[in-house]
């Protein structure tokens, strides 16, 4: 979940700001700290579309936590925003709220308590990224069923052929047998045959291979079942 997210914290106690960035980088974060208002404006206006989150103190030097949350808002909305405040009462934390800011924690509080409400809101903020496999031959998304082929050209696969794609790809290198295929991309009642699963594969090699004839993706082993190598 956390791997890559970068996260600016604005925090003019520098041990605690130092505490919070260590332990968020132990936990995979990417995180810059500002212990001044001007200093996490300009970091802000600078970087806010690589942002993912802000922790944010209300009570600071230069530019208060609420002014500030009400520029980065302006700048970007999208950018969710949790206040850290040592200020404990419901006009506090519902002007935090009406800012836009997505959360608000009460200090002191229990370091696994912030890392759970952190991992919330990035749950509900940060877009899902489509599902795409890239390799030298063309490019497959799994969120879409669409491929693009050798020539650049796109194409919309069928769910079943787009979970072979799947399946195969998940497990570069490795051979997947024709029953391991069978069992997860059919339903029992169905009649699936390794015929079917040959059409797919000779589909995949007239899309994705220079020369069908002379895969270099999509292999077959022969009273086994097929393989995928990038």
């Amino acid at each position: 979940m956390s791997s890559g997210y970068k996260i600016l914290i604005v925090e003019d106690e520098e041990s605690l700001a130092k505490t919070l960035a260590l332990n968020l980088q132990i936990e995979g974060y990417l995180v810059t700290t500002a212990t001044k208002g001007n200093e996490a404006l300009k970091f802000f206006i600078a970087n806010n579309n690589a942002l993912n989150l802000v922790l944010l103190d209300v009570m600071l030097p230069e530019i208060n936590g609420f002014d500030l949350c009400a520029e980065f808002k302006k700048i970007n909305p999208k950018v969710p925003v949790i206040f850290l405040t040592a200020k404990n009462n419901s006009i506090e934390k519902i002007a935090g709220l009406k800012l836009g800011a997505d959360d608000y924690i009460v200090k002191p509080f229990e370091l696994e308590e912030l890392l759970l409400r952190i991992a919330n809101v990035l749950k509900r903020n940060v877009p899902k990224a489509a599902s795409v496999y890239i390799f030298e031959n063309g490019k497959i998304n799994f969120d879409t069923y669409e491929i693009t082929d050798t020539q650049g050209n796109r194409s919309t696969l069928s769910k079943r052929e787009i979970g072979l794609l799947k399946l195969l790809t998940d497990q570069e290198n490795k051979v997947i047998s024709r029953d391991e295929i069978i069992e997860k991309l059919w339903d029992i009642d169905e009649n699936a045959s390794s015929r079917t699963i040959d059409n797919y594969i000779l589909s995949f090699r007239k899309y994705f291979e220079s020369n069908p004839k002379d895969p270099k993706h999509f292999h077959s082993v022969r009273g086994v079942g097929y393989k995928f190598t990038s």
